[in-house]
C-alpha cells in the first residue's frame, strides 16, 4: 500500500454525472476548472431534455391535441437476460401515459417532478427523495399523499430520460454501504480540489462510508478479491478480527439489498482492478434472489440503469442450502412469503431460469422448509466462521454458485 499522506477524514462528495446515454464517466479532470466546465455541459443536456419533453406536451396542448409521455415498463416481464452482457437489459416495451380525465393527477405530477429536477439541476442543488416527497406538499392538487407515489413518479422520470436519479438531483435516504480493509480510496476536496488519500486500514473500530456519487473516485489496494456481506453485524465481526488482513481482501458491508451507490462503488473496483467479488449472504429466497441477484446483474425495476449499477463478475459463498447440514446449522422455518418468493423467482426470473444450479438450490431450499442466517455459524464458536468457514470455501471457489 502506498504510504503517502493518508487521512480517514469523511468527505463530501459531487453529484454523479453522465457523458452519453446513462454511463457515468470514470474520473473527473485533474483541474477544478475543467471539472466545472464538464459539469456544466453535463447539466445543459439534462436541462435540454427536460425542456424537449415539456415543450412537446406543450405544442400538444395548443394544438388542442391531446398530450402523452411514454415510460419504459420497470418490471422483470420486460427485461433479459444475457449472460454475455451479464445484466439485465429492457426488452423495449414502454406504457403511455395519456392526459385524461382519469390521469390529469399524475400527469401534473410528472410534470412537477421534472419542473423540480430542473431547479435542482441548473442550481447545481440536491433534494432526497424524502425531501422531493414534502415539496410537493406546495404543488395544491397535484401533491403526493405519501412517499411511494413520489418515489414512483420520480423513477418514471428517471426511465423516461435515460439517466440515473443523482443526474436529475435527487439522492437516497441511505447510505452507500461500509468498506474495510486493503484499500486506498483517492477522492478530492469539493471546495479546493486537494487530493485526499483515505487508507480504509485506519478506521480502528470503524468504517469508510461509500458516498452518494463514487465516479470521482480512484483506487490504490493490492487485496485478492473483495467480499461483500449482508449483515452489519457479520461485517463488524470480521473488521474487529482484521479479517481483511489475514485473509489479504477488502469487506464491504451491503446493509440488506445494496444501494446503487453501494453496488457502482463494487462495480468500479472490481473492473478497475480487476479483482473478484464474493458475496456472503443469509440463506434464505431474500438473500439469493433480492440482495445477491440485484448485486449481480440488476433489477427489473431499474433495468435502464443496470449496466452500470451491477457488479456481473460476483459469485455467490454463501449461505448456501448444502451449508445447512454440511456445517450442521441451526435453522428457522420458512415463512409464506420466502415460499412465494423462492417459487416467483424460479418461475419468473430471468437469471434464476438461466442458472438452473439457482434453480435446484431454491427448489432445495423449498424441500427443506428452513431458512439459515450467516450468524448460525457461531454454533460453532464466536469465530468460527473466521477459523474454519470462510478458508474452507475459498478454497474451493470454483464450487460457488454462479
Amino acid at each position: 500500500m502506498a504510504k503517502k499522506k493518508t487521512t480517514s477524514k469523511r468527505t463530501s462528495t459531487k453529484k454523479t454525472t453522465s457523458r452519453k446515454k446513462a454511463a457515468a464517466p470514470k474520473g473527473p479532470p485533474r483541474k477544478k476548472t475543467a471539472t466545472r466546465a464538464k459539469k456544466v455541459v453535463t447539466n445543459t443536456k439534462v436541462v435540454r431534455q427536460i425542456q424537449a419533453e415539456a415543450s412537446t406536451v406543450h405544442q400538444k396542448i395548443l394544438k388542442k391535441a391531446t398530450p402523452s409521455m411514454k415510460f419504459p415498463i420497470r418490471s422483470l416481464a420486460n427485461v433479459i437476460y444475457k449472460p454475455a452482457k451479464g445484466y439485465f437489459q429492457m426488452k423495449g416495451k414502454k406504457k403511455e401515459r395519456t392526459l385524461t380525465v382519469g390521469t390529469v393527477k399524475t400527469f401534473a405530477q410528472t410534470l412537477r417532478m421534472m419542473a423540480f429536477s430542473k431547479e435542482l439541476v441548473e442550481t447545481d442543488d440536491i433534494a432526497t427523495k424524502r425531501e422531493a416527497y414534502y415539496v410537493s406538499k406546495n404543488w395544491d392538487d397535484a401533491r403526493f399523499n405519501e412517499q411511494p407515489e413520489s418515489d414512483t413518479v420520480m423513477e418514471d422520470v428517471e426511465a423516461l430520460f435515460g439517466v440515473n436519479r443523482e443526474q436529475l438531483g435527487f439522492i437516497p435516504e441511505e447510505k452507500g454501504g461500509d468498506v474495510a480493509g486493503q484499500l486506498v480510496v483517492i477522492d478530492h476536496d469539493r471546495e479546493t480540489g486537494e487530493e485526499l488519500r483515505i487508507d480504509c486500514t485506519r478506521f480502528g473500530s470503524g468504517a469508510y462510508s461509500i458516498p452518494i456519487s463514487v465516479e470521482g473516485l480512484r483506487f490504490e489496494t493490492n487485496a485478492k478479491f473483495i467480499l461483500a456481506i449482508e449483515t452489519a453485524g457479520m461485517f463488524q465481526r470480521l473488521v474487529k478480527h482484521a479479517y481483511w488482513r489475514t485473509a489479504q481482501c477488502i469487506l464491504i458491508s451491503l446493509g440488506g439489498v445494496p444501494t446503487r451507490a453501494c453496488r457502482r462503488f463494487i462495480r468500479r473496483l472490481a473492473d478497475d482492478k480487476r479483482l473478484p467479488v464474493y458475496v456472503f449472504v443469509d440463506g434464505d429466497p431474500y438473500g439469493y434472489s433480492n440482495i445477491y441477484r440485484t448485486l449481480k446483474v440488476g433489477s427489473g425495476n431499474a433495468a435502464h440503469m443496470n449496466e452500470y449499477f451491477c457488479v456481473p463478475q460476483a459469485r455467490f459463498l454463501g449461505v448456501t442450502p448444502d451449508d445447512i447440514r454440511e456445517y450442521d446449522l441451526p435453522t428457522h422455518p420458512l415463512k409464506e412469503v420466502d415460499i412465494k418468493r423462492a417459487k416467483d423467482a424460479i418461475k419468473n426470473d430471468p437469471f434464476i431460469q438461466h442458472h438452473k444450479q439457482w434453480e435446484e438450490a431454491l427448489q432445495k431450499q423449498i424441500r427443506l422448509g428452513v431458512r439459515v442466517e450467516q450468524q448460525a455459524l457461531a454454533k460453532h464458536g464466536l469465530n468460527y466462521v473466521i477459523d474454519e468457514y470462510l478458508p474452507r470455501k475459498l478454497a474451493n471457489v470454483k464450487a460457488f454458485l454462479p
